[in-house]
């Protein structure tokens, strides 16, 4: 929050004896100038202003880069027509990444409404985006390339577009799976994936009926572990799977539907599960916890070995994830990582991936000063889950800058597992890495409308500070009923 925006909500606070909140409304200019307490928002505030009155007055320019397809072009340029905007200049070369596309360079005038709509019609049909008052040149005055901004959901529906782009197994098994042998399994498989690949937002997750033998490879899975867990399993896991035992059916001889879960944690969270094939990229799947969705599998895996799988299965999301997401700071705390992924380049998307699998698929915290497991991919792995709180594991403190340059494993146990002395600190310093990842511009998630806005203007900030001064109000209101000042916790 806006350090004159804290101020704000002091001084509310302390007046709310004498005067209640009857209406909220939107800021107006001249109370928008009033908050400022603070210079520094002040400053922040006319310098956004005089960027977005440059902006208005003067062309913009952007470079696309065209998807490998006949007709790329004349879609492209037929956008900027059917929506009445001048191209003044236009100029073409060979992408400097791929021989196959090329990069378009356009510089058109248009305020910043219509810029920001033209490229977001753009976004289906070029395969990248840099955009903003750039000179006529694809590099910038120091002659360095322009950033290019990777494409990424605007809202939840988009996520049709990335969840079936998998990466591993799916109806391809690598020779060494357990299952690649099996005619039978992989038969099976193909119609978990054929699930996966035809859902679309807003439809139910079908409904499996599992066979026998998947009942059993589930019930040896859920019957160790939970051996397991009372000694070793985090709190928040704890206090959440008997939840998911009581609304859920959670139970040695059943193995839990995806639709099931996916309406307990949308009471509890907010969030929702996806049936998606296999792996998907560290981006894909990132970009689904921005929008409160965690892709999930609906496959088990071979009977040959429940202790062991290749890639993650039902058994790995529904006992080592959604006790977690269950919780509300852990589901905001993932969200917030996936908020940040968005736009991000490459190198970081990498970065704060590799962060996320060393905490929320294999981290350690300590709770009441005993080691705890609250990693998914422990809480599910009953090999992996004894190595690592046995005396053989390396554990290290978990360094987030150190961390992301280690190597994950994903066939074998991990080298080491990272650690912190207390579940809110993992959050803490994901929060606190995550800050250090570079865009040229800030997301904010709206649950209305369940989209992403892109904060790249002073008037859309003004708008966000005008919903935030209706909370303030709500806030407000609540403190003085509650009769409590000094006790209130520092925002």
């Amino acid at each position: 929050m806006f350090p004159s925006m804290e101020k704000h909500l002091t001084n509310t606070i302390a007046q709310s004896k004498k005067k209640r909140c009857t209406s909220i409304s939107a800021f107006s200019e001249g109370e928008l100038a009033n908050i400022e307490v603070n210079n520094e928002l002040l400053d922040l505030e006319h310098r956004l202003r005089k960027v977005s009155e440059e902006t208005l007055s003067q062309s913009a320019s952007f470079v696309f880069t065209l998807k490998n397809q006949i007709g790329g072009l004349a879609a492209a340029l037929k956008l900027f027509q059917d929506n009445r905007i001048n191209v003044v200049h236009i100029e073409s070369r060979k992408s400097r990444y791929r021989n196959s596309e090329y990069e378009i360079y356009v510089d058109i005038e248009a305020d910043n409404s219509r810029l920001t709509d033209i490229v977001s019609l753009l976004e289906s049909q070029v395969s990248s985006i840099a955009f903003g008052n750039v000179p006529c040149s694809p590099l910038d005055k120091n002659g360095k390339e322009i950033t290019k901004v990777p494409w990424f959901p605007r809202k939840i529906s988009d996520l049709d577009q990335s969840s079936n782009r998998v990466l591993m197994y799916g109806t391809e098994l690598d020779a060494d799976h357990p299952g690649f042998k099996d005619k039978v399994y992989r038969q099976r498989r193909k119609s978990f994936t054929d699930i996966a690949m035809n859902f679309k937002h807003g439809q139910c997750i079908p409904y499996v009926e599992y066979t026998e033998t998947e009942i059993q490879t589930w019930g040896t899975v859920f019957r160790e572990l939970n051996k397991l867990y009372p000694k070793y399993a985090c709190r928040e896991h704890l206090v959440n799977l008997p939840l998911l035992q009581q609304h859920c059916g959670y139970r040695e001889d059943n193995i839990p539907q995806l639709q099931d879960v996916s309406n307990f944690l949308k009471e509890r969270t907010g969030f929702q599960l996806r049936p998606v094939a296999g792996y998907l990229s560290p981006r894909d799947f990132l970009a689904g916890l921005a929008f409160r969705v965690f892709h999930c599998t609906q496959y088990i895996r071979h009977q040959s070995d429940p202790f062991y799988t290749p890639e993650p299965d039902c058994c790995h999301e529904l006992l080592g994830h959604m006790g977690l997401l269950a919780d509300p700071n852990f589901a905001q705390f993932s969200q917030e990582i996936g908020l940040v992924s968005l736009g991000a380049t490459d190198e970081d998307v990498q970065k704060l991936a590799t962060c996320y699998f060393f905490t929320v698929e294999f981290g350690l915290c300590k709770q009441e000063g005993d080691m705890k497991v609250y990693g998914a991919g422990l809480l599910s792995s009953i090999s992996e889950f004894k190595h690592a709180v046995s005396e053989k594991a390396e554990i290290k403190h978990f360094d987030p800058n150190v961390t992301c340059n280690e190597k994950c494993l994903i066939t074998t146990f991990q080298k080491a597992y990272f650690f912190t002395d207390s579940f809110e600190q993992a959050k803490e310093k994901m929060r606190s890495f995550a800050s250090t990842i570079k865009r040229p511009f800030a997301v904010r998630y709206n649950p209305y409308t369940q989209s992403v806005d892109v904060l790249d203007s002073a008037r859309q900030i003004a708008t966000v500070v005008s919903e935030l001064k209706g909370d303030l109000c709500i806030i407000s209101d609540a403190v003085k009923k509650l009769g409590v000042t000094d006790d209130m916790p520092q925002i």
